[in-house]
């Protein structure tokens, strides 16, 4: 997989279901990215066809929706190579539970792509929870968890599909995308800065 530059926020775009999610969440996460870190960034997200070729110029690519996911035939095929040839996809929920639309179709896509069992839960002391910040206990809730939406559950844990011992897909109910989803000149009136992970996401991607 082409390693970039400078880090673009890749958002996929697929024919079913709403991908189009959580509109000022890249801007918030890269704004983080450049207050953190040293890694060059592309100031404007990128939209890109799953069906489209230009996804192989892509290391990381974010995924989200509420409604339905079904694949046709080429973005199918796209999806698994890109992932088999070493690209990292964030995939979220924006649902927040385990029972959804988007849940269970996505689980079946990944199912029928890389096999049963091919999704696992993440240890909670995975490089992933220490690639910039440390976060001990794994994945840090949501206030969409805590609220009584969704399936009323906190997830403890995020998935993945494991290819050569790196995360190719790494999958979340908790719903950041919504979570990070605010202008990031807010992020002052937060006690904590909760895109903390999402540069934990990002640099694990990258490295």
């Amino acid at each position: 997989m082409k390693k970039a530059s400078k880090f673009t926020f890749t958002r996929l775009r697929y024919r079913s279901g709403d991908w189009d999610t959580d509109q000022r969440m890249p801007a918030n996460l890269l704004n983080s990215l450049i207050e953190y870190t040293t890694i060059p960034v592309q100031l404007q997200e990128r939209v890109i066809d799953l069906s489209s070729n230009d996804l192989f110029e892509a290391p990381f690519c974010y995924l989200s929706g509420h409604k339905l996911v079904q694949f046709d035939a080429q973005e199918a095929a796209h999806f698994k190579k890109y992932v088999q040839n070493g690209g990292f996809v964030f995939v979220d929920d924006c649902n927040h539970d385990i029972d959804g639309l988007f849940a269970k179709s996505f689980e079946a896509q990944m199912k029928s792509l890389f096999g049963p069992g091919s999704l696992q839960k993440i240890p909670n002391n995975h490089e992933l929870y220490h690639s910039f910040f440390r976060f001990e206990k794994g994945p840090p809730t949501t206030s969409f968890e805590l609220n009584g939406w969704g399936d009323d559950l906190v997830h403890d844990y995020l998935k993945a599909i494991v290819v050569n011992g790196r995360i190719g897909v790494l999958y979340s109910n908790k719903d950041y995308g919504c979570e990070w989803d605010y202008d990031f000149r807010n992020k002052r009136f937060l006690a904590e800065d909760n895109t903390k992970f999402g540069v934990n996401i990002v640099v694990y991607a990258m490295s």
